[in-house]
């Protein structure tokens, strides 16, 4: 795979292709507090571990607490992924060695690859919304005038994709549990991002097949195997709704611009309340978007202290639903559509 021209960097791109109004707002919310980086990493890590503790405990009582504890689990493993997400971005601590050495240390309990993962994100935000430059960082999507032009087996093998059922069923699962152990299908040229894959597996093998050792490897299983099910399929069902919504944004690359695809392009997801803190604030995402290098906990005083940034296409959890029955942008009528009939 080759890998897109004219990247650049996350940051360059939210500090030079805003408008200067938009870029000074932002720019206000983008330091990084030590004790609040470190209050959300302690909670965060000590809850998952509390929780795993007792669903141990719960085994020898009966296997239903287990997996209702499986719950809470999965949305700390959700919320640990994105205080990941936020290190890669060089946001949740002020020095990038800290945010390395604590996303990579992350990416034992996440089953993500820290540096692969950083600079294939970097991708995305470099092109989210660019039509000619799909591929890096997102969900396969078509147009429809492309659909149309499939034979009848690669209409049925993208329909396959895009059933909810494999999307946000069996799909993230084998995304975060199988294909994150391989890296044949990263560009020749990402050397170091390849050689993290096959670190990333050494720290895995090491640390589960430790825990394993010391827990037993069928009751490793037993309890890691639903949250994991569970979290995977939320962390892509979260992705998914923050860029494939009726009114997103797809432009071909000539007319593609970075400042209107973060605020048309990306979501503003209301959830309730808890969810949005399981989430960290992800939810926010046409913020991040406009500028990454905000740490996660600025994110919500960002939006409520900015008008500007409030006008945007709101998409509520009962809204949501809808979203997976969008399979194609349609370039004629600027949004995204189901099928075409015949």
């Amino acid at each position: 795979m080759a890998e897109p021209q004219s990247l650049g960097d996350t940051a360059h791109s939210a500090s030079a292709d805003l408008p200067a109004d938009f870029r000074k707002i932002l720019s206000d919310y983008r330091q990084s507090s030590l004790w609040s980086s470190l209050w959300q990493l302690s909670v965060s890590v000590g809850a998952l571990v509390g929780i795993w503790t007792a669903m141990w405990f719960s085994l020898q009582y009966s296997y239903w607490l287990t997996l209702l504890l499986a719950l809470p689990l999965a949305g700390f493993m959700v919320r640990l992924f994105i205080l990941q997400h936020d290190c890669g971005h060089g946001s949740f601590f002020a020095s990038r060695r800290i945010n390395d050495f604590v996303g990579r240390a992350l990416s034992v309990l996440t089953l993500t690859p820290y540096q692969r993962w950083r600079r294939g994100h970097a991708v995305h935000h470099a092109t989210s919304g660019d039509l000619d430059r799909r591929g890096f960082g997102d969900i396969h999507m078509l147009t429809v005038a492309e659909y149309l032009k499939l034979s009848r087996w690669q209409k049925f093998s993208y329909r396959l994709q895009r059933n909810p059922w494999i999307l946000f069923g069996i799909g993230p699962f084998l995304y975060f549990v199988v294909f994150q152990r391989f890296a044949f299908y990263e560009p020749a040229t990402w050397k170091k991002e390849r050689i993290s894959v096959y670190c990333t597996n050494i720290a895995l093998l090491i640390f589960w097949g430790g825990l394993g050792w010391l827990v037993g490897y069928w009751e490793l299983l037993l309890i890691q195997l639903p949250p994991t099910i569970i979290a995977s399929s939320a962390g892509v069902w979260l992705f998914y709704v923050q860029h494939h919504f009726e009114a997103a944004y797809w432009q071909p690359n000539e007319t593609w611009d970075y400042f209107d695809a973060g605020l048309a392009g990306s979501s503003y997801y209301e959830l309730p309340k808890v969810l949005q803190w399981f989430t960290a604030n992800i939810a926010l995402h046409h913020i991040h978007h406009l500028d990454s290098q905000i740490p996660n906990y600025r994110l919500q005083a960002c939006f409520d202290e900015n008008p500007s940034l409030q006008k945007v296409k709101r998409i509520t959890l009962r809204e949501s639903f809808a979203c997976a029955s969008l399979k194609l942008w349609d370039e004629a009528a600027q949004k995204m559509v189901g099928y075409p009939r015949a």
